[in-house]
């Protein structure tokens, strides 16, 4: 199990009458480095949430006090928008339906494994992150400078001619600068499928782009990491050329 090393853990809330399960969530969240508040009532949980401060809400629906969906649809109402995962024993199609019509962001039915559940709160992050990022206009690292409403981009000031798949990349690279980036996420993220691992297109594009953005620059910014993919960053290690997976 790989353990998260923030150095400032994500907060999250668990809203979960079931001792039992509540025990081994929260035990497995803080050993991944996660920072959890326990709580087993509606009440509690509503009050919490409303104070802020949490980067993510797991909610039981079945609570004894206050129902699921009515928790989400107060915290909606007020504009609380932290992502909310929720927990159902039932199987029904009605009760997911109805969690997710109040607002929550996705669910979850009982008995879980802990590695899906771990998945699920990592993608809800993932996606909240890209979209705070998405509200900015320009995206930058180093001298390099995206601007998503001009579609201008500029390296050291001079502008840089790109293709619109080009755009993309790049700006998916400056979305999740210092991450790794897998060539299956890239084909998702730019060209909107993912089913032919064996294309070379986005190596194709990478050299490209690597061309334009990096070619007569002394700090290199696409990094290959071999076995894994591509990132983006503006360290001064050793850039290789090569295959991302």
């Amino acid at each position: 199990m790989n353990h998260r090393t923030d150095p400032s853990p994500k907060r999250l809330l668990l809203v979960e009458d079931d001792q039992r399960i509540s025990d081994f969530v929260s035990r497995g969240l803080r050993a991944e480095g996660y920072s959890v508040e326990v709580v087993a009532t509606g009440r509690e949980g509503l009050l919490l949430a409303e104070d802020g401060g949490f980067s993510l809400i797991i909610l039981d629906i079945g609570l004894p006090d206050i129902k699921g969906q009515q928790i989400v649809e107060r915290l909606r109402s007020d504009g609380r928008v932290m992502p909310i995962l929720m927990l159902t024993a039932r199987d029904a199609l009605s009760d997911k339906v109805l969690g997710l019509r109040a607002g929550a962001d996705d669910y979850m039915t009982k008995p879980f494994s802990f590695e899906e559940l771990l998945a699920r709160i990592g993608a809800l992050l993932r996606r909240t992150e890209m979209d705070y990022q998405v509200d900015s206009t320009e995206l930058k690292i180093l001298d390099l400078v995206l601007d998503r409403e001009s579609h201008d981009v500029r390296r050291g000031g001079k502008l840089i001619e790109l293709t619109a798949k080009e755009f993309n990349l790049l700006e998916f690279f400056l979305q999740s600068k210092g991450k790794v980036l897998s060539r299956t996420r890239i084909l998702e993220y730019v060209w909107g499928y993912s089913n032919d691992p064996l294309t070379n297109v986005v190596d194709v594009y990478i050299r490209q782009l690597r061309k334009k953005v990096d070619d007569g620059h002394r700090v290199k910014l696409i990094k290959t990491v071999r076995g894994f993919g591509y990132k983006l960053d503006e360290t001064e290690e050793a850039s290789f050329d090569g295959d991302g997976e």
